[in-house]
């Protein structure tokens, strides 16, 4: 399945969670902490490989 035709379902499947009432919506707080989440999990976690596993 190309790209953009993926998207365009999971967009569906948002967009009828959202009408529906069982999407989660972030509050300020929430959408912080998942921003800083998600920065160390790419880039700012610490642990960038290189050492012994």
């Amino acid at each position: 399945m190309d790209p953009e035709e993926q998207r365009r379902i999971a967009s569906e499947g948002g967009k009828a969670a959202h009408e529906s009432g069982h999407a989660h919506e972030f509050n300020s707080e929430e959408a912080r902490e998942a921003g800083r989440k998600g920065g160390e999990a790419s880039h700012g976690g610490g642990n960038q490989g290189g050492g012994n596993r």
